[in-house]
Parts: structure tokens; sequence; C-alpha cells
């Protein structure tokens, strides 16, 4: 996979997963993605900012346009210093939450995105990368 071009964010508090989701929508309309595919890759991606802030504490945020394979796309890289997560596929399930919400978080943005990756350590912190391609479904 090869990025065309990369932006980075800091997010430390709820105001900058405004500015955040603006830039995003900014990457993905240049690209000329549906409105559809707009619209999944920014819920999966607002559903992660949201638990970077709450559980990581903030972090920082790779957005880039990539290409592989004749096709182009957004990246989203979310890395905090967190807590970490001590069972990822605890984590991944449906209805499993250490805080107070319904557990469809990490689970749900898996099902809106073409690709999707987490790494976590305790004591270190979490990163997760979502790829949506433009014409993906």
């Amino acid at each position: 996979m090869i990025a065309l071009n990369k932006e980075k964010i800091s997010i430390e508090k709820e105001q900058d997963v405004v500015f955040f989701r603006q830039r995003l929508k900014e990457h993905a309309v240049k690209i000329g993605m549906s409105v559809l595919n707009q619209t999944k890759l920014i819920t999966a991606a607002s559903e992660l900012v949201r638990n970077m802030l709450k559980y990581g504490g903030g972090g920082e945020i790779t957005i880039e346009v990539v290409n592989e394979k004749m096709q182009v796309g957004v990246r989203v890289i979310f890395a905090d210093k967190g807590p970490g997560i001590p069972d990822i596929s605890k984590a991944m399930q449906d209805g499993y939450s250490t805080g107070k919400s319904l557990g469809l978080g990490l689970p749900g943005a898996k099902r809106l995105v073409n690709e999707f990756d987490i790494k976590s350590t305790v004591g270190v912190g979490t990163t997760v990368s979502i790829v949506r391609w433009k014409n993906g479904f």
C-alpha cells in the first residue's frame, strides 16, 4: 500500500473531534468517494476517535490517501498512549465493554470499513488502523 499524502492531527479534547471529522471528509471527497462510503468511513472513525479520547486520554491520528492494486482509499491510524487493551479478542465481541456503553464500538467500526487492524500493549497504548476504499463495498 502506498501513501499518496499524509496529515497528522493531535486529539486532546472533544473539540478536536469536529476538526478531525471535517479533515477526514475533505480527504474522502477529494478522491471522489461516494457519500455512502464517506458515511461509513466517518462513522467508524468517529467511534474510534471517541474511544481514543475516553479510554486512551487522546492521541494522534494520521489520515492518508492510499493506493493499492489500482484502488484508491483513505487510511486512518489512531494511536494513543493509554492503558492498552488486555484482551483484544474480547474487546472485538459485540456487547463487551469496560465502560458504560453498549460495547458495539470496535466491532461496529470494523464492519464499516474494508480493512481493520488493532494492536495494543497493556501500559503502552493502542493503535487502530482502518481503510475504506473509494469503491469498496
